[in-house]
């Protein structure tokens, strides 16, 4: 059942995606410029971090520290083995710093014990530690013993790295001048795992990367992934039917002792955990980083990235940079986000392109050479005061497909917009009379997410891909306006109130806000990789969607049933979303209630724990939204 080659490739591409930068300098050019040093680092709990520092070989002036901690290992080992590829971008590494990866605890040559998002710990006694201290007593080790630095740190990095990053800033040691969490995770219930208490399906391949523990330090995998023995995942889930005949894939036998403390003879802690705790409880809770983001001193520089089309984790940059903007009103707090997916940002590729769809040429350079550069340069280097010369918020448009400046996010001049459903498929701005329009959500046919036949380790696709496909199936609501005669700017975040009923006792609730093109749309002449196939006539772009497990609608640490076929509240928050939809385009708002293998099935019969449902609790159900349900946009309000 566990495929070692599998788990090779999909190493490899997690390594390659956090570090890449696709430089046009020559392979060796870190091997002639940098001398590497590999330390160990001990923590005030008597842990060592394996470290490993390039130092710019040139001594004639000091340089900062640019420091990534991460759990996808800090390789090559070996003080003679070096990257071909260092620090944030092409221009940091030429310009000379001094750049530093760590292996976290608990993984690869580190020592200790690894647990997702471990819990910070606000008042540690002396023989405590968390993420929080391990970054301190890492920053305070290297600027009293690295050679030739200048007393300046920063940090950065992309998803797990990012949340370091994160970290780094609360209860930040006097060196750290400057941070960038990157696509961070802010809460594990809401970014990457689970979204609004439902289970992410796709991600079941990687709970043994993040969940396997191990007992000593190693250069090499300990760990293994689950191989599916198909192409097809929708029907390998669905014919696997509940989660819990999925247990067979780890060590569930030897689980139920298990704790972080003590997980020395089992395979996937993380699988018993996410199973034992379906609700939003202390476990989860403690995991959390956002609420901690009043710790973050106004000493400390943050650059908070992410993109639009991230799959997995929109909620924790866009929540990271909230906190610190509503807690440090004396912060210097940025936030860019442009037209990427995970981590597209670091990529130097010319062409942008996420998905099927194509956003334009030298974005990731430009934010490269013309941000991320000026960010680190001005608080490591320069005078680090708040004239940085970047704005507040360094945003693109993705329907317009260009970047604006704000000084706030989201502008100040954004107005909401209350929009309408009706029995008709039209979404007006009118209300009419409440109408009930009904769907049978079939338990053997749920919506797919992609209409791709594929497997994959974490999908990333789906967040541009054309949706027509889902709009013309029967269990998907379909509701547009007509052709816009102006443009419509969404800038912010969108909250649909949906009114519901469903004939069983549970159900999910999706909503999709979909930029529908115009027939005469033209493909992309750049995008020739999907040419032969794909036709931008009519496109259905997917800007934006979020599901909301219904049973959540009211607390996401107390959940309940739905009584049959009473008429019901369930508000779904929508990430914020900066897209113009142009004069000539439709907006579409597509509402389901499966989302598949997305997101794990429904049983849509109550259960209290949906890991542990049985084959009789799934049923299959008719669902109705009632067309008194509101979708309410943040728009930017047009100058008079």
């Amino acid at each position: 059942m566990k495929n070692n080659f599998t788990h090779i490739l999909v190493l490899f591409s997690i390594v390659f995606f956090v570090n890449c930068t696709n430089v046009d300098l020559k392979n060796n050019f870190v091997e002639e410029n940098y001398t590497k040093e590999e330390v160990t680092i001990r923590m005030r709990d008597g842990i060592n971090l394996h470290t490993t520092i390039y130092s710019p070989k040139d001594k004639s002036v000091s340089y900062p520290i640019l420091l990534m901690r991460t759990p996808y290992s800090c390789s090559p080992y070996g003080k003679e083995k070096m990257k071909t590829n260092i620090g944030p971008n092409i221009n940091l590494m030429k310009e000379g710093n001094i750049i530093v990866y760590q292996d976290v605890r608990g993984r690869w040559m580190s020592e200790g014990t690894y647990d997702n998002m471990r819990a910070y710990l606000p008042n540690k006694k002396d023989n405590q530690s968390d993420e929080v201290s391990d970054t301190y007593d890492t920053i305070d080790w290297l600027v009293k013993n690295t050679e030739n630095n200048n007393g300046n740190v920063g940090t950065w990095g992309i998803s797990y790295p990012g949340h370091y990053s994160t970290v780094s800033t609360i209860d930040a040691h006097p060196a750290l001048k400057a941070a960038s969490p990157q696509a961070s995770i802010g809460d594990f219930y809401f970014d990457d795992f689970h979204h609004n208490g439902a289970f992410l399906l796709s991600y079941f391949r990687a709970i043994s990367l993040f969940g396997t523990y191990k007992d000593t330090p190693t250069d090499s995998a300990w760990y293994s992934l689950p191989n599916l023995d198909t192409q097809d995942q929708y029907q390998f889930f669905l014919d696997k039917g509940p989660l819990k005949n999925l247990n067979s894939y780890f060590q569930y036998d030897k689980l139920d002792n298990a704790t972080p403390n003590n997980p020395s003879k089992i395979d996937d802690f993380f699988w018993k955990e996410i199973i034992e705790h379906p609700n939003y409880d202390s476990v989860w809770q403690s995991k959390g980083i956002i609420q901690h983001l009043d710790k973050v001193p106004a000493t400390v520089a943050t650059m908070v990235v992410g993109g639009w089309f991230d799959a997995e984790d929109l909620y924790g940059p866009l929540e990271t940079y909230k906190a610190i903007e509503k807690y440090g009103k004396d912060n210097y707090n940025t936030l860019v986000f442009g037209p990427w997916d995970h981590g597209g940002w670091a990529r130097r590729r010319g062409e942008n392109i996420v998905g099927n769809y194509y956003f334009g040429n030298g974005i990731s350079e430009f934010y490269q050479d013309t941000i991320e550069t000026r960010f680190f340069n001005h608080f490591l280097k320069g005078t680090g005061d708040k004239n940085s010369g970047l704005p507040e918020a360094y945003v693109f448009d993705s329907g317009k497909k260009e970047w604006k400046t704000y000084d706030s996010w989201p502008p100040k001049n954004t107005l909401k917009k209350t929009m309408y459903l009706s029995n008709n498929q039209e979404l007006t701005t009118e209300k009419r009379d409440e109408e009930a329009l009904n769907f049978i959500s079939d338990i053997k046919r749920p919506v797919p997410y992609s209409e791709d036949i594929k497997t994959v380790f974490t999908p990333r696709k789906y967040m541009t891909d054309d949706q027509r496909f889902a709009a013309r199936r029967p269990d998907v609501l379909v509701f547009e306006t007509d052709l816009l005669t102006e443009d419509l700017t969404l800038s912010g975040d969108i909250l649909a109130k949906l009114k519901v009923a469903t004939t069983g006792t549970a159900a999910d609730w999706i909503v999709k806000i979909i930029d529908v093109h115009p027939a005469d749309t033209k493909n992309n002449i750049n995008n020739k990789k999907f040419q032969n196939h794909l036709k931008m006539s009519n496109y259905h772009l997917m800007v934006r969607s979020e599901v909301m497990r219904g049973r959540f609608r009211n607390s996401f640490e107390k959940p309940e049933p739905f009584l049959a076929n009473k008429k019901t509240s369930v508000n779904i928050k929508l990430q914020d979303v900066f897209h113009t939809v142009k004069k000539g385009h439709k907006l579409q708002i597509q509402i389901q209630s499966t989302w598949f293998p997305l997101i794990d099935l429904n049983p849509q019969t109550y259960v209290d724990n949906i890991y542990k449902a049985e084959e009789k609790d799934f049923k299959t159900q008719t669902h109705t939204i009632f067309t008194d349900s509101t979708i309410e946009f943040t728009i930017l309000n047009k100058p008079k």
